[in-house]
């Protein structure tokens, strides 16, 4: 029997930077404890914000991620033309696109089937990013 569903989660606000956010995820899919098997996608809706699978273990790797990605995407670049919102918009739009804004993750038996070092994570790409809003959808038994 199919159990389809979809709903909007709202993260809470944080700094700039990696955050695991499997947990906030959960807490606000009560549904997916009821679920068999299935997918359940994630889709953020920010342009400046991104949604990825890493290391869930040590917290340097976050550190080591936010790192590379402002040694690769600087702030400031003299070629940006989309500077009306801060030195922070146009290198948070360019990674938002290169970490990309989904994940699908398959469930049974009501978890989720990520590996034993895996973890969701936010890529928080502005400096006063606010709030974030994620599409989850389920498509499964």
């Amino acid at each position: 029997m199919s159990s389809n569903w979809q709903t909007q989660i709202t993260l809470k606000s944080r700094k700039r930077g990696f955050h695991l956010i499997d947990d906030e995820i959960l807490v606000q899919l009560p549904k997916l404890t009821q679920s068999q098997i299935g997918i359940l996608h994630l889709f953020i809706q920010h342009s400046s914000a991104s949604i990825t699978i890493n290391e869930n273990a040590d917290p340097t790797v976050r550190v080591d991620m936010e790192s590379h990605f402002n040694k690769f995407v600087p702030e400031n670049a003299p070629y940006y033309r989309h500077t009306y919102e801060g030195p922070d918009d146009m290198p948070a739009h360019i990674k938002a696109s290169t970490l990309g804004s989904s994940v699908s993750i398959p469930v049974n038996q009501g978890r989720l089937l990520l590996g034993t070092w895996q973890g969701v994570y936010l890529g928080e790409h502005r400096d006063h990013g606010g709030s974030r809003r994620i599409i989850a959808t389920y498509v499964g038994s």
